[in-house]
């Protein structure tokens, strides 16, 4: 059934496809059926210019609708990557990094470098100098779990 729809359509099927998946973006959320649909677009002028020469087969023509496909995803990507994109919360999901320079007391004494601190409902182990429990400590960095703190 396919098959007889895309022969009497002749190079038109590939617009019809381009025009089912651009409608299809429209429902469906993501952007990435655009350029499936552009690609599908770009086949279909092709084929209309060359639809009557003996090289232009149908497996040619998905190779050239696989080849657009992907140069168009590739270039969509490019033109609408976010490099520069500003957040207002720059250290959402960097808790550690989210708690320098807040100061702290020692739950347990820093020994050969290693303690252990308690900031809001969480305890931290800390790297520093040696400092007995109970001490203020500022934190100062953060190396994923652990923090690295000096004496405040």
């Amino acid at each position: 059934m396919l098959s007889r729809i895309a022969a009497e359509l002749g190079p038109w099927s590939w617009w019809v496809l381009g025009m089912i998946l651009l409608t299809a973006e429209l429902f469906l959320p993501g952007v990435f059926l655009v350029w499936i649909g552009l690609a599908a677009i770009v086949t279909g002028l092709l084929s209309l210019l060359l639809w009557d020469m003996g090289f232009w087969s149908w497996q040619l023509q998905l190779l050239v609708f696989a080849a657009a496909a992907i140069a168009a995803t590739l270039g969509g990507r490019r033109l609408f990557a976010r490099k520069d994109a500003q957040s207002d919360e720059p250290l959402l999901n960097q808790r550690g990094a989210s708690l320098v320079g807040r100061t702290a007391v020692l739950v347990e004494p820093i020994a050969e470098g290693r303690g252990r601190i308690r900031l809001d409902d969480t305890f931290w182990v800390v790297n520093g100098p040696d400092l007995p429990a109970g001490a203020r400590v500022v934190v100062v960095s953060s190396n994923g779990r652990d923090l690295t703190v000096e004496e405040a």
